[in-house]
């Protein structure tokens, strides 16, 4: 008598949540390039409030997005738990770039495996789900995991980094 022993082991990816305002939200850890506190961007006239500026960084110019605004939630100011999450975006082309995004707090790092990701629901034309890759249930709670390359690459974007070259 044989037992089959073999069972298909799902990989699971690491997956780094940060808050904003009462929501959870996730990105795939692979992207993310470091972890910093806020500090002072250089305005670029002429961009959409969620933009914040860009920064210096080692010698790359960085375009510096604020989520909360970005999501339309109303603006915060940035205190001592206010976090720059710089994250690599690739863009519809193939070409690789380095923003940063705004975030209330970092939260914490998890396992998540891609069956444990299920699709948003379905909101009509009220809520724009085109960033969101789905929903995962961590640790008893909902985290949104997003799609950070649709989310850091629209028409808007491609202007910033235009205007930060000039």
């Amino acid at each position: 008598m044989s037992i089959n022993t073999n069972t298909q082991q799902v990989a699971a990816s690491k997956y780094l949540t940060f808050v904003l305002a009462t929501e959870e939200y996730a990105i795939d850890i692979l992207r993310v390039q470091e972890i910093k506190g806020w500090s002072k961007v250089t305005v670029i006239p002429n961009t959409p409030d969620y933009i914040c500026g860009v920064i210096n960084l080692r010698g790359t110019i960085v375009p510096i997005i604020d989520l909360r605004l970005r999501f339309g939630l109303d603006r915060l100011d940035y205190g001592q738990m206010t976090v720059v999450v710089v994250v690599k975006v690739l863009a519809s082309n193939g070409r690789e770039r380095i923003m940063g995004i705004v975030v209330d707090a970092v939260s914490d790092v998890y396992d998540v495996t891609e069956t444990e990701i299920k699709p948003p629901p379905d909101f009509g034309s009220v809520i724009s789900i085109e960033f969101i890759k789905g929903l995962a249930t961590v640790s008893d709670k909902m985290v949104i995991v997003l799609e950070i390359d649709k989310l850091l690459n629209s028409e808007e974007l491609a202007i910033m980094e235009l205007a930060a070259k000039h």
